[in-house]
């Protein structure tokens, strides 16, 4: 398999094996819809970790593959390769990439997905479409801007350079940088502490902020508020509240 699901303490690791370079080939991009809409459906999973392994996180689409396909071909395949990288940006839960080597291209993408991104030191990520007389088509040209703003975004898209971690730190392109070898360890153990929060209360939150960064500050309010209203009927917000009152903040322990 060019990608797999194994959970353990409440996270789901989508790991990327498909070596040398982990390229996202059409195979591996079905597999990876597959897979993440498994883990929005799996109640046993309540955090994701997107991992490409030690050496590399993806370094881009399968360049041969596409080489042989023409106009026709890539029309009919354009949807599923976006489908596959929105099943990942719509998991209903907190999704963290452990980003390791490279991440070009479609690997870049694929990082833009999640809500919060550790990069090794070493990483090196960007979008080089434009080297093969292309734009990003998995989403960069959307998801890229809306994370680190246009006038950066289009510097990357258009010049296809990558950049090092600590140029992506400081643009907003990664959150935190660590040592190479820390880098799976800390994503995981971000996950694993968003795993033992209160589910629905963390599916609402992800839901209003994306929700809200792509409508009007009326309508993402309203979505806010309906949201707000409703978490008080869950079991979490009884358990939150009560162990605040009588324990003191940070204290809850939710199921």
């Amino acid at each position: 398999m060019t990608v797999t699901l194994d959970v353990a303490e409440g996270v789901g690791t989508l790991r990327l094996d498909r070596p040398p370079m982990n390229a996202l080939d059409v195979a591996t991009q079905d597999r990876l819809r597959e897979l993440a809409e498994e883990a929005t459906r799996r109640d046993d999973v309540r955090a994701v970790v997107i991992y490409g392994g030690e050496r590399v996180f993806a370094a881009g689409a399968d360049i041969k593959e596409m080489q042989n396909m023409d106009h026709t071909a890539m029309v009919l395949r354009s949807r599923g390769l976006q489908d596959a990288f929105t099943a990942v940006a719509r998991i209903p839960k907190p999704v963290v990439a452990a980003i390791t080597g490279y991440a070009l291209g479609g690997g870049c993408e694929l990082a833009l997905c999640a809500d919060y991104r550790i990069a090794a030191d070493n990483a090196k990520l960007g979008q080089p479409e434009i080297l093969l007389g292309l734009i990003p088509g998995a989403g960069g040209t959307q998801r890229l801007p809306r994370l680190v703003g246009p006038s950066k975004a289009k510097d990357l898209i258009f010049t296809g350079r990558m950049v090092k971690a600590d140029e992506a730190l400081a643009i907003g392109l990664v959150d935190r940088v660590v040592p190479a070898a820390e880098v799976y360890e800390q994503a995981h153990t971000w996950a694993a502490k968003l795993a033992q929060g209160p589910a629905v209360a963390l599916r609402a939150a992800k839901e209003a902020v994306d929700v809200g960064l792509e409508t009007d500050i009326d309508t993402g309010l309203a979505v806010e508020r309906n949201w707000f209203a409703g978490l008080f009927a869950t079991e979490d917000r009884d358990r939150g509240m009560r162990s605040f009152v009588e324990e003191g903040p940070g204290k809850a322990k939710f199921l």
